[in-house]
């Protein structure tokens, strides 16, 4: 049995870029993982570690030695490895030769194809000590690197100039190198707490070696430190953190040693919006923000240091010191932006390029204006209310405070038109039209809330299509598949029974003589919206197979749309569904072969009793099957239909569809289409596999 050891490979570099952190680490985990599995060099665990200063992984208990392996060795044909006398030709023997073997040492392999040489040749396993480099190599190569660079007066390039290169098996370090760096046992301990290099004794003591010199090695750990430590502080304050995941991946990527403060502001700049301020400290400063249970923001903020200083107090003011500039500047951009109202903005608008075929974001508006209002009337909202926001929507994006922190836009307008005296309808509106932002994100609350919404990617999604712009692979550059997706959620979460093919050519039209093909436009964005429900219901784990046999009726009431892919998700589960999808598939089959006219069914040229069966159970759904699909219940319109499994086995065993007589065979025929087409009133089941 092979020895087992730890592993440690460790990169130990200059800062590394914060927001790459975290993936860099999983690529580096990842590869070397992918190469021992690839060497056949077994572990028990594997740990990671990053910081701001290295990149590490931990191999417990892995396999120093690569088993042995047999590996067969096929030589030439037997006709072609001996001549007439049975010696061996100059083929065979050149062959043996490069094994390191004669002929006679050779096997025999027979097939039902022929006879041949062959020879059970045994590969030494490797050291990990010989593999260890190549597995390097390969990490460094497939790190997610956006742009590397040089340092010094080599050539290498890194995504930031490598210091140190720690490989260790145990005890022993192993003989390696990159960019010019050879491998010891020293690393890194904090930058100011400990600068002197720390030696460490053996790979699993790992941590403990750069714990004791100030750094929390494990990003996973430091992160968990960072969360707990802020609600910690923020609830010692009356008060929650606000924060979000990418926020504190961050924070957890800039600091080694994670040490939590609070600060405080004037309290003056809370008459600034509070977004524009929570905004200034997570994005620009990393700064926790503090709110009350209301919502309401504190003049207090949580920092997270990377030095335990001895005097605390000059760090926090030192922190006081930087927001201050950052909050005044938002305070002067808000006054200042006040003084101008949003309507008054609009011809700015003008000078704004949205698209150089689709005119000005001042045109946009515009076409939101009209469209807001068609979509408000649709929706029995208040259609004024809907278009003046419709119109003022982009207003905020030439403000001051918008240019400096473009994360606030529609935030920035919702209360500017408060200031200027605009309805809470129209305010509330403005902000909500670009809701959902992202997966996940809420949706406006307001009817006139939604109508926006929906005009602002409608509008987007039309023009786009109407220059020929349609996505392709990975390039959506105007966003159109998370507009669509927006769009989607809207109009089925918020229950709105709007059509979608009626929205898209309402916003068609608004664009006038610009687009040249109104129809053919439409016809694209509609297939394109409904396209995007196929990845939505993907991620609800609805098989293809039932958003295809909705997608084939190609409802175009996303509501709708959306009631019969759950009708169709929970029918599969039916006993019943397997047989009359197949049955179903097998009339769209003989249906698609006939080229009879098909008739009402005759119920005089029903002769088998059979037929007569399904005619009558047919005939018995009919009116219930009609009125559920048309209000919409179509779980209720499957059910009736699953009766239908008996009657239609029964046809199929004992009736000759194509009779000889005509009459009967059209009538037979008719009878299946009746059939079939009482299934399509919700979806076309025979796409349904088994």
């Amino acid at each position: 049995m092979s020895q087992r050891h730890d592993l440690l490979i460790e990169l130990g570099t200059e800062e590394l870029p914060p927001k790459a952190l975290k993936g860099l680490s999983e690529s580096f985990t990842a590869s070397f993982v992918a190469e021992l599995n690839q060497a056949r060099l077994s572990f028990e665990d594997v740990e990671s570690f990053a910081t701001p200063r290295r990149l590490a992984v931990l191999f417990k208990s892995v396999e120093a030695q690569q088993a042995d392996e047999i590996v067969e060795k096929r030589g030439p044909a037997i006709q072609a490895a001996f001549d007439a006398d049975g010696n061996p030709t100059r083929a065979a023997e050149g062959w043996a030769r490069g094994l390191g073997i004669t002929v006679a040492d050779a096997e025999r392999l027979k097939t039902d194809k022929g006879e041949w040489l062959l020879y059970n040749a045994t590969v030494a396993g490797k050291s990990i000590r010989d593999l260890v480099q190549g597995f390097i190599d390969q990490a460094v190569k497939q790190l997610p690197i956006p742009k590397a660079m040089r340092w010094g007066s080599t050539s290498y390039q890194f995504i930031r100039p490598l210091h140190t290169l720690t490989v260790m098996l145990d005890h022993e370090v192993l003989d390696a190198e990159l960019f010019g760096v050879q491998s010891d046992n020293k690393v890194n301990g904090h930058r100011f707490h400990h600068p002197e290099r720390l030696t460490v004794d053996h790979a699993a003591n790992y941590a403990e070696v750069l714990a004791s010199g100030h750094v929390v090695a494990s990003f996973a750990a430091r992160r968990e430190t960072i969360r707990e430590s802020v609600v910690e502080l923020a609830k010692a304050e009356d008060a929650v953190p606000v924060w979000d995941e990418d926020l504190i991946d961050e924070v957890a990527s800039l600091v080694e040693y994670p040490v939590p403060m609070v600060a405080n502001f004037d309290e003056s700049f809370l008459a600034v919006p509070k977004e524009a301020l929570i905004y200034t400290m997570k994005d620009d400063q990393r700064y926790f923000p503090l709110v009350n249970e209301n919502g309401d923001l504190l003049p207090r903020f949580i920092f997270i240091s990377n030095i335990q200083s001895r005097d605390p107090q000059q760090v926090i003011q030192g922190n006081e010191k930087v927001i201050r500039p950052r909050l005044a500047d938002a305070q002067f951009f808000f006054e200042s932006d006040k003084k101008t109202k949003l309507a008054d903005r609009l011809d700015k608008l003008d000078t704004v390029l949205f698209q150089k075929e689709l005119g000005s974001i001042g045109d946009k508006a515009r076409r939101m204006e009209a469209t807001s209002r068609f979509i408000a009337d649709e929706l029995k909202a208040d259609k004024n209310a809907a278009a003046r926001a419709g119109l003022l929507a982009k207003a905020d994006l030439v403000s001051s405070m918008v240019m400096e922190f473009p994360e606030v836009q529609g935030i920035m307008g919702m209360h500017y038109a408060r200031h200027d005296g605009e309805s809470e309808a129209v305010a509330s509106a403005i902000e909500a039209h670009y809701r959902p932002r992202f997966a996940g994100d809420s949706l406006p609350t307001s009817l006139e809330g939604c109508a926006v919404a929906l005009a602002d990617k409608l509008d987007t999604l039309s023009g786009i299509f109407g220059i020929g712009q349609i996505p392709t692979g990975d390039r959506d550059p105007f966003g159109l598949r998370r507009a669509a997706i927006g769009m989607l959620r809207i109009l089925v979460e918020k229950q709105l029974p709007l059509d979608v093919e009626t929205l898209v050519r309402s916003a068609v039209a608004n664009y006038g003589n610009i687009i040249k093909n109104p129809d053919e436009v439409t016809a694209q964005v509609v297939d394109f919206l409904l396209g995007r429900f196929r990845a939505w219901y993907q991620e609800q784990s609805i098989s293809v197979d039932v958003i295809q046999a909705v997608l084939a009726r190609r409802p175009t009431i996303a509501l709708d749309f959306d009631h019969r892919v759950k009708a169709v998700a929970e029918f599969r589960s039916n006993p019943q569904a397997e047989a009359l999808a197949a049955a179903n598939k097998r009339v769209s089959n003989i249906l698609a072969k006939s080229e009879i006219t098909l008739t009402t069914v005759d119920v005089s040229l029903l002769h088998e009793d059979a037929e007569k069966a399904l005619y009558r159970a047919l005939s018995g759904l009919r009116d219930t099957v009609s009125t559920a699909a048309i209000n919409g219940d179509y779980a209720a319109a499957l059910s009736a239909l699953a009766t239908l499994r008996e009657p239609v086995d029964r046809f199929f065993d004992e009736v000759m569809v194509n009779a000889d007589d005509e009459a009967i065979r059209r009538n037979r025929l008719s009878l299946l289409n009746e059939l079939r087409d009482q299934f399509l009133n919700v979806a076309d089941i025979s796409l349904l596999q088994s």
